[in-house]
């Protein structure tokens, strides 16, 4: 099973160990790649999109013509996980809690709003403890976090914190606000590992 961690900057190393450590631990043999350009993505059976920044990794997504086949895919049913910056580029809408500003959005594939910075900058990041449907407990990492606003019934929230959505799903797409590859826990990997199983 080929799996891709979508390359362009940002927690890519982490994500890379997190798939392998999740699929050893489902018995599923699978080979993970780093995503950089369009024939990349041709035979991926799931893919991770890292925290990072995303004005960087819009430009970057534009500049490396990655974005469209990318697109395709995962409105083809490619199932996907965005963490963080990564959920600001599938959202329909972007915007910055402390700006107002808002961004367009590089992949715009799932029906939530992601509200940058909603939790504060860097120096407020935290950690919290979750409940998150069919997992259970999880530590929450989250850094100058945003919150993933559904648009439609269609979004389902699958973990809060205080009340705020930092986690849902959309059919073949899962996002987070919080940074899952900085735990020891693969349970969410896991999740992606088995839609497309």
């Amino acid at each position: 099973m080929k799996l891709g961690v979508l390359a362009l900057q940002g927690g890519i190393v982490e994500h890379v160990h997190m798939l392998r450590r999740a699929a050893e631990r489902l018995g599923v043999s699978a080979e993970v790649i780093e995503v950089r350009k369009p024939s990349h993505v041709e035979g991926l059976r799931a893919l991770v999109i890292p925290g990072g920044e995303s004005t960087a990794m819009y430009r970057l997504g534009k500049r490396t013509g990655v974005a469209e086949p990318l697109r395709e895919a995962i409105l083809e049913g490619l199932p996907t996980l965005g963490t963080c910056a990564g959920a600001a580029l599938l959202a329909k809408e972007v915007e910055d809690r402390q700006s107002g500003r808002k961004y367009e959005p590089l992949l715009a594939v799932a029906d939530f709003k992601v509200v940058r910075n909603y939790f504060g900058r860097q120096r407020e990041s935290f950690e919290a403890e979750l409940e998150v449907k069919g997992i259970g407990k999880f530590r929450g990492v989250f850094i100058r976090a945003p919150v993933i606003v559904p648009r439609s019934d269609s979004v389902a929230v699958l973990s809060e914190y205080k009340g705020e959505p930092v986690m849902v799903k959309q059919g073949n797409v899962i996002a987070t606000a919080f940074h899952p590859e900085l735990t020891s826990n693969t349970k969410i990997h896991e999740m992606l590992i088995e839609m497309a199983r």
